[in-house]
């Protein structure tokens, strides 16, 4: 499949601004499920940007803006080919305790995936649900789509429900949030069972496919999960939509957590107010008709 994407970030300020710094995370990846072709990104006003890879792999972009300003606006355009994801059957055969076996060979390479961080922190909840989805000789693959349902079944989608800034506790407690909440609820259960994992931002596919199925997402970057599994292959779930990720999903930056693979965060100076608007669009592109 082939999709045109553009992402428009649009910042108003009741008073101008005196200068703004800003990183952007909005180049997918080349992987072994897609393929990048066409990318752009224009700012407004017009100002260079400088890049670099951070730590988790990811293509960062960052600017400034040392001047007055009443406004900012980022549109980055994409054009995307993606591919169907290789499953990884004999990994996945493995019960949870060999592939934990498996892995701590890989500890050096895997230790920040298993550590709770400020935004996934560790707790009760989360502990009941490994013991229970992830028992010592149950099926790897058994009890991931467990936990895809789970989280599906147990939680309750809301637009609007959370923040931010909400934290984890509050979401396991109202069983209430969106797709950045579903995967870090994800993450907290697979890193106290043992299991590295890390967040996904990109985008997905919500229009009703062929076959008349529409997958629930946000107006703007959707999230999920990748979980390593022996042979160091990482495999990705959306929890929202109770699926393993398949060609409607674009990757664009991974991280222990949203706060790591946010698609932009910044500051600026100035006494003013601002506000905030996103508007994403994936356009899928018909295949070209054989000659």
């Amino acid at each position: 499949m082939e999709f045109e994407i553009a992402h428009t970030t649009r910042y108003k300020y009741s008073a101008p601004t005196a200068e703004a710094y800003g990183e952007v995370r909005l180049t997918p990846s080349n992987l072994p499920t897609q393929t990048v072709l066409e990318r752009s990104l224009t700012i407004d006003p017009e100002v260079a940007s400088s890049s670099y890879t951070d730590h988790f792999g990811n293509a960062v972009e960052f600017f400034s803006l040392p001047f007055r300003h009443h406004h900012l606006v980022l549109t980055n355009r994409t054009l995307v080919r993606t591919h169907a994801a290789a499953v990884p059957d004999g990994s996945l055969e493995l019960t949870v305790q060999e592939a934990r076996q498996v892995l701590r060979s890989a500890l050096t390479d895997i230790f920040l995936y298993l550590q709770p961080t400020p935004v996934v922190a560790p707790g009760r909840d989360a502990a009941q649900w490994s013991r229970k989805l992830f028992a010592p000789k149950a099926r790897l693959g058994d009890a991931l789509q467990q936990l895809n349902e789970t989280i599906h079944t147990e939680f309750k989608y809301q637009s609007g429900s959370t923040s931010n800034e909400t934290p984890l506790a509050d979401v396991w407690r109202a069983r209430t949030g969106v797709c950045q909440d579903f995967a870090h609820v994800g993450l907290s259960v697979l890193r106290a069972a043992g299991l590295p994992a890390r967040y996904v931002c990109g985008y997905i596919e919500t229009d009703a496919a062929a076959d008349g199925t529409q997958l629930t997402g946000s107006i703007a970057t959707h999230a999920w999960i990748e979980v390593l599994v022996p042979g160091m292959h990482w495999v990705a779930l959306d929890p929202t939509n109770r699926q393993w990720c398949n060609e409607r999903y674009v990757t664009v930056a991974f991280g222990r957590d949203y706060s790591d693979a946010a698609p932009f965060r910044g500051t600026f100076k100035g006494g003013g107010r601002q506000h905030l608007s996103v508007h994403v669009s994936m356009k899928r592109i018909p295949p070209k008709p054989l000659p």
